[in-house]
Order: structure tokens, then sequence, then C-alpha cells
């Protein structure tokens, strides 16, 4: 029975649907403007892939991101100064390193010279092939790096790039964006090491070492290891979420966990409302934005009522980029590795030779499991003493497995041995410094970030038919929707996958446009372009 008590629904300017890095960026640059934004988040705890905890009494473990390259280059996350609200970077003195054979291992140093010389005793010449490599990256690191992470087409930061590089350099990048990282690595280096290093790398994405896309993947992360290293928060994960947490409440921007969104409420074709599964709902002057899956946005949120045909249609091809399998260890000392060097390096390559780890990626794009896994491990407390208690180590290792095994018990379990045997291979006696273990499958990766479907980590595949114009779907390859008012600033938006906060900031700023000086002029294009794509008028 009614209570005759009609519940008041609240007014914004904005909602940010999830509280992931995208998100909390996105409420940022909006409450900065002066808007008023309220962010809602179906989890109890802000950060969605960047979280920590205690998964073991005394022992800080990173329940998925950990290293975070692309956040310490990105230039939306400097540009938020997140220092003055606890977080604090720590680095090791190798930030990658490659294990090509038991005993024998490729490193990259934070030292440019020291990279280069241990390039050059693999093979002569391989060094100063890594400084010009790394110089040709320098020059163009700025516009670069604004280019890769704003709006499609860069224009601005295009044009700056223009003017900083050659047309020799510009075509050599042109042709690295599109060269398999196996390819590439033939091309630039003589020995193993240097191509160990860049088909590591691009594993890092779904790409692999043999798709077009990888090489430039692995050479960019190649080269901010170089630059910025792979930091990671002092404390954990966590403390990154929770600095960017503050500094949105510290704008002005309200965070509301535990309020999961069931539905984008959408009027006269305009996206007006946000209402949760607990029944309050929230009204949006100016805009939604969603850091939220694709597939979850126009299939659940808005549904095939409000949903145009041909994004549906478009949906059923999406595709998900690999399911990962995490396995966290408590252990009572530092790993024992046959190489003594990796005792200095935070993210440690776990594969073979370069052969191998293309190899092991063709098998996955066929649909097979790994036989010999491509496995990353990170030994967290050798860079932040703080994640493990005196003399231990707070350790974790991942990989990949095609999404058709994501909820196959069997295969995870296979897999899941295959890598503490390769982690026992390049550190004999491993098994016996083991304290604990804890196994985080695809299925309990996705049941903690909805976002993460199937174990995927990046939103959707990385691969060139589901990139720019083509991500989420055929489209603009910008944060705007066929909703007006709606923005998509989850991973499943240009540029994608990793922690750089660019698809929130993206679709902030989009939002933001919407309602400036040329606001309706934006509009009336940004329609009428949905308009033919969608009709094909």
């Amino acid at each position: 029975m009614s209570s005759g008590v009609q519940r008041s629904t609240p007014v914004v300017d904005a909602v940010v649907i999830g509280a992931g890095p995208n998100g909390l960026v996105a409420a940022i640059a909006l409450a900065d403007a002066g808007w008023d934004v309220v962010v809602v988040e179906a989890e109890r705890e802000v950060g969605g892939a960047v979280r920590s905890t205690e998964l073991f009494p005394g022992y800080v473990t990173d329940l998925f991101s950990a290293f975070y390259p692309l956040a310490a280059g990105s230039p939306v996350i400097r540009q938020l100064e997140l220092d003055k609200h606890g977080l604090v970077w720590c680095q090791p003195k190798s930030p990658v390193a490659h294990v090509v054979s038991p005993g024998s291992s490729a490193y990259l140093w934070r030292d440019l010279d020291a990279t280069a010389e241990g390039l050059e005793t693999s093979a002569a010449g391989d060094g100063d092939v890594w400084r010009q490599l790394y110089t040709a990256y320098r020059r163009v690191r700025t516009p670069l790096l604004d280019a890769l992470f704003t709006p499609f087409p860069p224009v601005r930061a295009g044009l700056a790039f223009a003017r900083r590089s050659s047309l020799g350099l510009a075509t050599d990048l042109a042709r690295i964006a599109v060269t398999p990282a196996y390819r590439l690595g033939i091309e630039w280096f003589q020995g193993d090491a240097g191509r160990a290093l860049l088909s590591g790398n691009a594993m890092h994405s779904d790409l692999g070492a043999s798709r077009a896309g990888g090489g430039f993947m692995g050479w960019l992360l190649s080269m901010l290891a170089q630059d910025v290293g792979f930091p990671v928060p002092r404390g954990g994960s966590g403390r990154l979420a929770s600095a960017l947490r503050s500094r949105a409440e510290a704008a002005g921007a309200r965070i509301l966990c535990g309020a999961a969104a069931s539905r984008i409420g959408v009027v006269t074709g305009r996206a007006t409302s946000v209402q949760l599964l607990d029944g309050t709902a929230f009204t949006a002057r100016r805009a939604v934005l969603a850091d939220v899956s694709a597939p979850a946005l126009y299939e659940t949120l808005l549904g095939p009522r409000v949903t145009p045909p041909r994004i549906l249609g478009d949906l059923r091809n999406f595709a998900w980029d690999h399911s990962t399998i995490k396995l966290n260890w408590a252990l009572d000392r530092p790993i024992p590795w046959l190489d003594p060097r990796l005792a200095d390096t935070g993210t440690v390559h776990l594969s073979g030779s370069s052969a191998a780890v293309m190899r092991g990626g063709l098998r996955l794009e066929g649909g097979e499991l790994p036989g010999q896994p491509f496995v990353v491990l990170g030994q967290m407390a050798r860079v932040d003493p703080t994640r493990a208690p005196s003399g231990c180590e707070s350790a974790w290792a991942y990989t990949h497995v095609p999404q058709a095994f994501a909820r196959d018990e069997h295969a995870v379990d296979l897999v899941a041995q295959r890598v503490r045997d390769t982690v026992e291979a390049a550190a004999p006696g491993f098994a016996r410094t083991v304290v604990a273990e804890h196994v985080q499958r695809p299925a309990d990766l996705e049941a903690a970030d909805r976002n993460l479907v199937g174990g995927a980590i990046n939103g959707g595949t990385s691969a060139l038919h589901q990139q720019l114009i083509f991500r989420p779907t055929l489209g603009l390859g910008r944060p705007e929707t066929p909703i007006p008012g709606l923005y998509l600033a989850s991973a499943s938006a240009h540029p994608g996958g990793g922690v750089h906060g660019a698809c929130g900031w993206n679709a902030a700023r989009a939002a933001l446009s919407a309602h400036g000086s040329f606001g309706a002029i934006q509009r009336l294009l940004t329609e009428t372009v949905w308009e033919r794509l969608l009709h094909g008028s």
C-alpha cells in the first residue's frame, strides 16, 4: 500500500555512471567546470579495476591493474595533481625485464645508458638502435601522447605533432602503427633481447606480437618504460583510486557507492535521467556519462526500445579482448630467481624468446589454450616495501586465455598450473616460498567489476577493426552516442583500455562543449552525422 508520500527526484547537471578511473576523471572535469555532478557506483568502493586489499594478513594485493606507465605518461592524469591527494609513486630500478631463458633475461632499466649497454651485450649495434628509438620518441612525445589521449580526430595535437616531426619520422611512426611487433623486432634488432622486450610489451594488449597495431603498443610501452617507468602507487593500487575520489570530491562531485544504475531515462529522444536498482532516480539537466561497457550501455541501460537497431546489430559483432587468469601470492621471502638481477625489476615477462611470444599469441588468436603461457609477474614489495612484512614479498602473475575458455573450470585450472610451472622454471624453489595463494578466475574478475566481461580488461579488443571510428561500433570515434545528452566514458570508447583517464576526460569535454558557445552548432552536426550513419540518408 502506498504511503501517500511521493519520493522527490534529485536534479543535477550530470550523472556519471561508474566510479572507475574514467568515471572519476569525467566527474573531476565536469565539477571543475562548475557543474553539479553525482557519480553512482554499483560496488561498495570506487576504483573499478584499480583496487587493492589485504587478501592475506599483512600483505597488500592489487586485485586488477598494478603498474601504471599510461597513467604516468597521460597528460590527463598529470594535470590533476593527484600528489596533493595522497598519491605517491614508487619506481623500481628496472621497470620491466623479459626472461628469455632460465637464468638469462633482457632488461629495460630506468637509466637509458644501462638499457643500451645491456642490449649491446646481446648484439653489437642494438644499444645504438635503442638510443635512436628513444631519441625519436622524445622528439614527438608531447604531441604524440596528446594525440593518443584526445578525441578523434586529434586536430590540435596532430598539428603540433606535424610541427615537431619530420616527414620521415611521421611516416616511420605510421608504419610502426600497422606493423606487428615481431616484425619490427626483426627489422630493428640483431639480438633477441631487444626483440623480446618489444614483443613482450606488445602482449600487454590483446594485439600480441603478430597483429597489426601490436608493434605500436610494444614500442609505446617500451618507450614509456624508459621515460616514466612502470610506477606503482605506494600502499597499493587503491591509493590511485582514492586519490581520484579525493580530487573529485574536492571539486564538488558527490560519489555514491553501492548505487547500481538500472536504466537511463530518455525523453523526446534525449537522455534525461538515471534510475537505480533501489528505485532512486536522478534527473540530469545536461548530460549522462556512462563508464560502463558498450554492450551494457546499449543493451541494458538503454535497451532495444531506445537503442537504434543499427547499433544493436553492430554489437552482435562486438569483440571482447582475451580473458584473464590472475594468481596472487603471499611469499615468506623474495622470489629465488636464477638471474639475481631480477630482484631489481618490478614487472617480469616470463615466456621465452620473441618467437615463443609470437607463437603463444597466435594460439590465442586461433582460440587455443597457450601451451607455454605468456606470464606477466609483479613483485610488488621489491618496488614498494609497504606491501608485505619485512623480508617477505607480495607477488602476482597473470596470463590470458581465449574468451571461449572463460568459464571452463578445467581449462582455467590447467593454465593456472602452467603459470606456476613457468615461474618455477625461472625461480627454482618458488613454490616453497608461497605462504598463501588466491586465484582470480575470469568469472571472479567479472563478478568484482561488471565491466570485465569474461575477464576482459580492455573494454573490448584493441584490434584495428574496433578502433577509431569503429570503436565500439561504426560511428564517430568519439564519446557522443546516437542519444543526445548521453556519452560513453569507458574503455569501450576511444582510445580504449589502460589507466589513462582519457575516455572519461574526452566524454566530459564533449559534454561541456555541447553546452558551450558553439554548442548548438556542435549538437546539430553530431546529430546529422549520426542520422546518416544509422539510416544511410
